[in-house]
């Protein structure tokens, strides 16, 4: 190891989870599940397994529900035959000594009828369309329009999150993180521009949380907080998301996490996958706001996720796209070594090629 990455090698607690390295591995949906029923791909052991070094392994998107999926190919975490696909992961994961954590998704608005149970309008918490496309078997498609919800359907989407939080038990996750960014379905209550609701779940900040906090709460019903992260985006337009007043709104979600406890907050920062500096934000004050482990995101080389952490920026560093294309990532910036570039045309679909037939670097 170079005297450099000292920081990103030196072991962190998560929860109650003893790591050996600050790298985590981000949510990479990869569109590689089988239908009909939408299961994990059989080489998604394999995949997970090659990245099984990273201190962290979180997931791809995994929805709670069929109304729940966005995108085509998207795996599941609802029902028999996806759970026990999903331990053949969990398990070859272990087998290498490593930890993964399924993320737990429902995608809201961002969805096509053609996904949707019966042909059926997507939902959200206002029949606001977003202007952002989705993937679907024919390729990118314009989002279909939605349909507000009804305030007596949340609990049962509230019982979908526990329901899918329990099979993530059963197929032998070592903890979940719910996704609550991009402009997914949690997001959209919480984000003014998404969220023109005038009953309990809509209106003021504290009403807006609270489909974010009756998840939370239903989810540690299954799993202790203590195997529980959660997910935002605070400046992302993904998903044509916006809002008033990010700072203020994510720091009290923050405060509102920190008061059950959370292992830990995985922070996008900047646009997901884009630029850092999308918007003013200030991060060290989010991070002051939250008590457990703060993992950031987005666009990190090796000497900014070493200065993250050798500055306390930061408890751990999550790396996406780098994953993809260099499944031994952890050894690579172990050693500075140079990173091979992904093939975008097989991110979302397909087989083995550009999912588990990368190449290790071999130092010579």
């Amino acid at each position: 190891m170079t005297e450099d990455a000292a920081p990103l090698f030196a072991p962190v607690t998560i929860g109650d989870l003893t790591l050996p390295n600050r790298i985590a591995m981000a949510p990479l949906t990869r569109n590689r599940a089988i239908e009909p029923n939408t299961v994990p791909s059989p080489l998604a052991p394999l995949y997970y397994r090659q990245r099984a070094a990273a201190g962290l392994l979180i997931s791809e998107a995994t929805q709670i529900s069929q109304q729940g999926q966005g995108y085509v190919w998207t795996p599941g975490v609802f029902s028999d035959p996806q759970v026990e696909a999903w331990r053949k992961v969990t398990d070859a994961v272990h087998e290498e000594q490593g930890h993964i954590f399924l993320q737990l998704w429902h995608v809201g608005r961002i969805s096509h009828v053609s996904l949707q149970p019966e042909g059926g309008a997507p939902v959200a918490p206002s029949a606001i369309p977003a202007k952002t496309k989705t993937f679907i078997a024919s390729g990118f498609a314009d989002v279909s329009a939605p349909r507000a919800l009804e305030t007596g359907e949340i609990a049962g989407i509230v019982a979908d999150y526990a329901h899918a939080a329990a099979c993530a038990r059963r197929a032998g996750f070592d903890g979940v993180e719910i996704h609550g960014a991009n402009g997914y379905l949690i997001d959209q209550f919480l984000r003014d521009g998404s969220n023109k609701r005038t009953d309990a779940y809509g209106g003021s900040l504290e009403n807006r949380m609270r489909f974010a906090l009756e998840v939370v709460d239903a989810v540690l019903k299954v799993w202790p907080a203590t195997r529980v992260g959660y997910r935002i985006a605070p400046t992302s337009p993904a998903n044509d998301i916006s809002d008033s007043n990010p700072q203020a709104t994510f720091n009290a979600l923050a405060e509102a996490l920190t008061q059950r406890n959370l292992a830990y907050l995985h922070v996008v920062e900047g646009a997901t996958g884009g630029a850092r500096d999308v918007a003013p934000f200030d991060y060290l004050a989010l991070k002051r706001a939250f008590s457990g482990a703060y993992i950031a995101n987005n666009g990190y080389t090796r000497d900014m996720a070493i200065a993250a952490i050798r500055d306390n920026r930061a408890d751990m560093v999550a790396f996406g796209r780098a994953f993809i294309s260099n499944p031994d990532l952890v050894e690579r910036l172990r050693l500075d070594a140079p990173l091979a570039e992904g093939d975008r045309k097989t991110y979302y679909g397909g087989g083995a090629e550009g999912y588990t037939d990368y190449p290790e670097w071999k130092a010579a």
